[in-house]
């Protein structure tokens, strides 16, 4: 639903057509799976919005580039976190509506996006990574804004979400837009429409599970969603040609019991950022009711669970 492809970049994917030895897999792969860097041209004041560009430190000695846009008094923000090629600019339309429903926002670039630092390769778990740094980040410089910290994702940045809430408790709700169910079936969609030996296929997706170091059924959002304690909501367009709806459906199903809804937007594709925009209300009102719910039915975000622990003495203010 926003200008990103959840499937790696298709010019260099079509590059494994012609890569049909073993020998070349491993070409294949860095090729086909980079994430293409879009340059970052708009910001938050287009919108009239203040706020501070940020560098955000991250693990491998990395840094993210960051947008903070504070909501004055409020103590619960929402982190926004965009999709395999894409950048914070394209979680803008979003900010707007969050923003005025009473939410802090931090938006960032994952590591190889948007002005951050570049790193290796990018991959589900190396989001989730950042996500969790930048999590720390705003909990450590921004105690007062920290107290109550929502996700947002978008397609692999959603996946990250889901993954990043089974082990950070801090996390207490998440938004997953476009996300899809198991990347094994994502790299298999990917690589049919090049015909490929189902040994080269196979072949691929066990070095791309060795690359990033992680069994692609460990990190698939329809394996994780069961583990996940917070609050979900699921959005997806009900007309997504790059991840199928079924692929929300199923996630849902998965969940087991887990306070997990699922809203499908209609006539929406992955990249129908216009028409998410317009039910932005489905998205505040799962947040107001998130909040609320943590913090024992007050709205002031002070419930006894909602201050961070030992808040720092040198944190900054929000906008420089």
């Amino acid at each position: 639903m926003f200008a990103d492809a959840a499937t790696p970049s298709l010019p260099w994917v079509l590059l494994l057509a012609g890569l049909v030895t073993v020998g070349a897999i491993p070409l294949g792969v860095h090729l086909g799976f980079r994430a293409p860097r879009l340059g970052i041209n708009g910001s938050p004041a287009a919108l009239g919005l203040d706020y501070a560009a940020v560098r955000i430190p991250t693990v491998r000695g990395r840094t993210l580039s960051g947008w903070l846009l504070p909501a004055p008094g409020a103590r619960r923000s929402v982190i926004l976190l965009h999709g395999w090629g894409s950048n914070a600019e394209l979680m803008l339309p979003l900010a707007l509506p969050l923003h005025r429903a009473g939410c802090n926002l931090l938006l960032f670039n994952a590591r190889n996006h948007g002005s951050s630092d570049g790193d290796t390769f990018s991959s589900l778990p190396r989001f989730a990574e950042d996500l969790g740094q930048a999590i720390t980040w705003l909990r450590a410089q921004h105690p007062e804004a920290a107290a109550h910290i929502s996700v947002l994702g978008h397609s692999v940045g959603a996946g990250a979400a889901l993954l990043e809430a089974t082990r950070n408790p801090q996390v207490r709700a998440v938004i997953a837009i476009g996300t899809f169910a198991d990347p094994d079936e994502l790299t298999e969609r990917s690589l049919a429409r090049l015909h490929l030996p189902r040994l080269v296929v196979n072949l691929t997706k066990r070095y791309v599970q060795w690359i990033i170091g992680h069994r692609f059924a460990d990190i698939a959002p329809i394996n994780t969603i069961c583990r996940v304690a917070c609050p979900v909501l699921l959005v997806h367009g009900s007309h997504d040609r790059t991840v199928p709806i079924t692929d929300a459906r199923r996630i849902a199903a998965a969940a087991n019991g887990a306070p997990v809804r699922l809203y499908e937007v209609p006539d929406a594709d992955h990249d129908s950022v216009h028409l998410v925009e317009a039910h932005a209300e489905v998205l505040v009102r799962f947040l107001d009711e998130t909040h609320r719910a943590s913090c024992g039915g007050s709205d002031n975000g002070a419930g006894p669970d909602s201050r961070p622990e030992q808040p720092r003495t040198d944190a900054q203010p929000w906008v420089a």
